[in-house]
């Protein structure tokens, strides 16, 4: 019996670079006994590679942030989506993005290569639905093809502005669900400095700056590792319950889900997460 994709409105998003394909297991067991509704695996992975935390889990929704269309072939990622959906249904949502134009060589029209993308996952011998897909989506066009393609739209590195503005172009229906990373620390200029380093590969990526200048950012506000203003929009930082009070505000503005990470960490972030949990998950 086919069972859909359900997200709460708080998932953890983290990657193995970051905790340890090693510790793929104490992670998920721990996303989901503090409540959280989806872990969110980014670093562009395998598909395969989330079977660990599948298999760690009983309800976890798993989702992938993202697996990218440049590295991966539609009719063998159809397959193995079919393969992970049999064994765990209603369990995996699949996070698909175009990447950076500095990532890669290859990298051109990302709107016609992410609908041949799409293309090819529907013509698969087991393609893979809509509803259990979404897409990396800044733009208004990337936007609203994730709304007619797929569940929705996974915004990443955009402050609150950019959610309501999504939420405007993919309509009511369609998934909105933006990452955000964040700072547990409560002194400003240590916590702005962790959140500065996370920043600074996002801030050489022109697909981040060039969404970043839509909204009321300038170029100075980019230049040299981020303002205050920027860095403090995109990274909030302090105490549990001001992060969460950011994440609410992404929610008043639309998203439907709000994918927390926690960045400045060594290893799995135990206590950060927990400490969110207890700030945001009734």
């Amino acid at each position: 019996m086919l069972q859909l994709v359900e997200l709460s409105k708080i998932g953890i998003w983290t990657s193995y670079r970051a905790i340890g394909e090693e510790n793929a297991a104490e992670a998920a067991k721990l996303v989901e006994g503090l409540g959280y509704g989806a872990f969110w695996l980014g670093g562009s992975p395998h598909l395969p590679t989330v079977r660990p935390l599948l298999d760690a889990t009983e309800r976890l929704i798993v989702a992938t942030g993202i697996v990218n269309v440049w590295q991966n072939e539609p009719a063998k990622l159809a397959s193995d989506h079919a393969t992970l959906t049999h064994d765990f249904p209603g369990r995996l949502l699949l996070g698909i993005g175009i990447g950076h134009p500095e990532a890669t060589s290859d990298y051109a029209k990302p709107l016609s290569t992410m609908r041949g993308f799409l293309d090819g996952l529907d013509a698969a011998r087991q393609p893979v639905p809509p509803d259990e897909r979404c897409l990396a989506a800044l733009g208004p066009r990337m936007l609203e093809l994730s709304a007619e393609r797929s569940l929705g739209a996974i915004p990443y590195f955009t402050p609150v502005e950019h959610t309501r503005f999504a939420r405007e172009r993919v309509g009511e229906t369609a998934l909105v669900a933006p990452e955000l990373a964040c700072v547990l620390d409560e002194d400003p200029t240590s916590a702005r400095i962790k959140a500065r380093r996370y920043a600074e590969i996002y801030l050489g990526l022109r697909n981040y700056t060039s969404n970043l200048l839509r909204f009321d950012f300038s170029e100075q506000d980019i230049a040299g590792g981020g303002s205050d203003r920027l860095i403090d929009a995109i990274i909030p930082h302090g105490t549990a319950e001001e992060i969460a009070a950011v994440a609410r505000a992404h929610l008043d503005a639309g998203a439907d889900h709000v994918c927390l990470q926690p960045v400045g960490v060594s290893g799995v972030p135990r206590q950060e997460w927990a400490a969110l949990a207890a700030a945001l998950i009734d």
